[in-house]
């Protein structure tokens, strides 16, 4: 009898505690996983695999790297974006050198200062007007060399897209690229959004990163759709040492490895990538177009990808947020960003447009 009620408790224990209807416009980090991702990971289960890496998903997910990325480019899976971008950095700099990177950019402003803290990494930032950096605006901190009072200038890191919605163009990256190569740098891509970026463009990946001069890259996964897991994408061997053994001592080393590369498999394989971020950006998209006109709210900043940047009344800001959460980017003008995900439905973008346009109206 007791048997049978812990089996009674133990069934009642898995049960959904949220709404699945509800949607926000805070972070494309909010949405679920995929359902094809969830397929990938049920299939890769049961058995065992060797831990670490040495399984077949990971070895079969290298050559799926190389199609997108180019037969030289070496993928290794980590745990978060975070930790993408901070061994990625760590094996691309001595503990003398430094990472030039804007201001705003998400390994400045919004990874509780791991590059510093856990990397030990000196950023050298340069504010810029739309989060893209220039040849022009790297000089502003690409100086320097040889002086053995300043931390000496190593890798240049660009966001795609950026903290700011905007979008570098393959001319661009491939202008830094080459300014990078002239002053003796290397360039490094955090691309947690880089899907979206690609299909905001209508451009393979590797047209923005290995075509383009990109050394290393930090590849987004959770934002496109998978459970947890990002990679480091090394594009130029070369520009890493001891990639292998950082992993492991920054505790991004998976041992169940298979199901994060399972994951990427489900996602680069095929289109999944693709069909995602054109969805998400598609949305963005809609929402733009169906607040800008809504007196009271200003739209900031051009709508790239899949993030939408406005300015409206606090207060009304604040009621809309309880029936959609979101977040304020600004304090002092009152900005904020909304972003949208590859499950964000037209119906959800126009309940949200039609909140905003009910709360102003208030």
């Amino acid at each position: 009898m007791s048997h049978e009620r812990d089996e009674g408790r133990t069934a009642t224990q898995a049960r959904r505690r949220h709404d699945p209807a509800v949607k926000g416009f805070a972070s494309d980090n909010y949405a679920g996983v995929h359902p094809e991702v969830l397929q990938a990971l049920a299939l890769a289960n049961g058995g065992h695999q060797i831990a670490y890496g040495e399984d077949v998903y990971t070895e079969a997910l290298q050559e799926i790297f190389q199609r997108h990325f180019g037969p030289g480019a070496q993928a290794w899976p980590v745990f978060n974006g975070t930790g993408a971008n901070v061994v990625g950095l760590r094996a691309m700099t001595t503990p003398w050198e430094a990472v030039i990177c804007a201001e705003s950019a998400h390994v400045n402003t919004d990874e509780g200062g791991a590059p510093e803290r856990s990397g030990g990494l000196k950023l050298l930032t340069v504010p810029t007007p739309d989060g893209r950096l220039t040849p022009e605006l790297i000089d502003r901190q690409a100086w320097g060399f040889g002086d053995e009072h300043r931390a000496q200038p190593k890798v240049v890191t660009i966001s795609q897209s950026t903290e700011l919605g905007t979008v570098y163009t393959p001319e661009q990256i491939s202008a830094i690229a080459a300014h990078c190569r002239e002053l003796g740098l290397l360039l490094h891509m955090d691309g947690s959004r880089l899907a979206n970026a690609a299909a905001a463009l209508d451009v393979p990946l590797r047209a923005l990163t290995s075509d383009a001069g990109v050394d290393v890259l930090s590849f987004g996964g959770t934002k496109s759709g998978l459970m947890f897991g990002e990679a480091i994408v090394v594009l130029t061997p070369s520009a890493v040492r001891g990639l292998v053994y950082l992993r492991k001592s920054s505790m991004q080393l998976a041992s169940k490895m298979r199901f994060v590369s399972a994951q990427f498999e489900a996602l680069l394989a095929g289109d999944l990538w693709l069909r995602n971020a054109r969805a998400a950006n598609a949305m963005a998209a809609r929402l733009a177009a169906a607040v800008r006109d809504i007196p009271g709210v200003t739209l900031t900043r051009p709508v790239e990808a899949n993030a939408v940047f406005a300015v409206l009344p606090g207060e009304v800001a604040d009621r809309v947020r309880k029936r959609f959460r979101f977040y304020t980017w600004n304090e002092a003008t009152g900005e904020v960003r909304w972003m949208t995900a590859f499950d964000t439905t037209e119906a959800d973008v126009d309940a949200f447009a039609a909140a905003v346009a009910e709360e102003m109206g208030r």
